[in-house]
C-alpha cells in the first residue's frame, strides 16, 4: 500500500439470504456512515451467493489488491457458512483453531452456562462444534465481538464479520479505529450541489468533462429527475477537495447559465 494515498476501501455482502431477498442488506449504508464520520469513503460493493467456488473466485481477486476490505457473512459454523473456508482456499493456507478464539469461545460457553443455557464442559459434542467458529486460515488475527465474544478474523486487510448487524457494526468499528486511525480525516472533501432547470443533459455534459480536465482530483455529478410529477430538473454537483471544488461548482454555476438553464424552477 502506497504509504501517501488513503486505500481504497471496499464492501463484500455473502449469503443467499440476501440474493432470494429473504433478507435485506442493512451493512452497505452502516459501513457509509462509519466511513463519513471517520473522513474516510466506501471505493466499492460487491454481493456473493454462499457457493463455495463463489466466494473462493471473488476473495482470490480481492486479496490480490490493497484495498480495505469487510466481508460480511458465512462465518458460522453450519454448512451453508463457507467464507473461513474459502479464505483459505484463495490464501492457499490450512484453516487452524485459533487459541485465543478457542479461549473466548469457551468463555461464552461458560457464560450461558451460569445463565442455565447450555454447559461449559468443552468435550461435549455441541461445544466442539462451536469451537469451528474459531477455526482460521493460519496467519489470522482475531476480531473483538463484545456483542458474545465469538470473534471474527483479520488477514491481508480483509476483516470478516458476521452477517447479523448486532454483531458485525461494532466489529467494524473497531478494526476501523485500531487498525486504521492513520487514515481518518486524511483527505478533506466536500461536496457541492444545485439544482437546474430548463436544461437538457446533452447539453451541459461538455462542461462537465471539460471541468473534470481543469480540476482533476474533482468530480461531477449529473442525477437527472425521471419522473414524479414535478419540473424537470438535474442535480448537478461536484465532489473533492474545498478548494478545487469551490473553484470547479463556480465555473459550473456560469456554464449551465451560458448554456441556457436555470437556477430556479418555473411558475405554473
Amino acid at each position: 500500500m502506497n504509504s501517501l494515498s488513503t486505500p481504497r476501501v471496499r464492501l463484500i455482502i455473502i449469503g443467499d439470504e440476501i440474493l432470494s431477498g429473504r433478507r435485506q442488506d442493512k451493512h452497505f449504508s452502516k459501513l457509509v456512515e462509519f466511513l463519513s464520520k471517520r473522513g474516510m469513503q466506501l471505493g466499492g460493493a460487491e454481493f456473493v451467493s454462499d457457493n463455495l467456488d463463489d466466494i473462493v473466485a471473488v476473495l482470490s481477486r480481492s486479496f490480490a489488491t490493497d484495498d480495505i476490505v469487510f466481508s460480511c457473512g458465512g462465518i458460522g459454523a453450519t454448512p451453508d457458512d463457507r467464507t473461513r473456508q474459502a479464505a483459505a482456499r484463495a490464501l492457499g493456507v490450512e484453516l487452524v483453531l485459533h487459541p485465543e478464539a478457542e479461549r473466548l469461545i469457551a468463555e461464552r460457553c461458560a457464560d450461558n452456562a451460569r445463565k442455565g443455557q447450555g454447559s461449559a464442559d468443552m468435550s461435549l459434542p455441541e461445544n466442539r462444534q462451536r469451537l469451528n467458529m474459531g477455526v482460521f486460515p493460519v496467519g489470522a488475527e482475531i476480531v473483538p465481538n463484545p456483542y458474545n465474544k465469538i470473534p471474527g478474523f483479520f488477514i491481508h486487510n480483509h476483516t470478516f464479520v458476521p452477517g447479523f448487524p448486532v454483531m458485525a457494526w461494532p466489529m467494524m468499528e473497531w478494526t476501523l479505529d485500531a487498525r486504521y486511525s492513520q487514515w481518518h480525516h486524511r483527505i478533506t472533501r466536500v461536496e457541492h450541489s444545485f439544482l437546474v432547470f430548463r436544461l437538457p443533459e446533452s447539453r451541459i455534459t461538455p462542461a462537465l468533462e471539460e471541468l473534470e480536465r481543469r480540476w482533476p482530483g474533482v468530480k461531477a455529478f449529473s442525477l437527472p429527475s425521471v419522473g414524479g410529477g414535478t419540473a424537470p430538473y438535474i442535480d448537478l454537483g461536484v465532489k473533492g477537495e474545498p478548494e478545487a471544488a469551490a473553484e470547479a461548482l463556480a465555473y459550473l454555476r456560469a456554464e449551465v447559465e451560458k448554456v441556457g438553464g436555470s437556477l430556479t424552477p418555473p411558475q405554473n
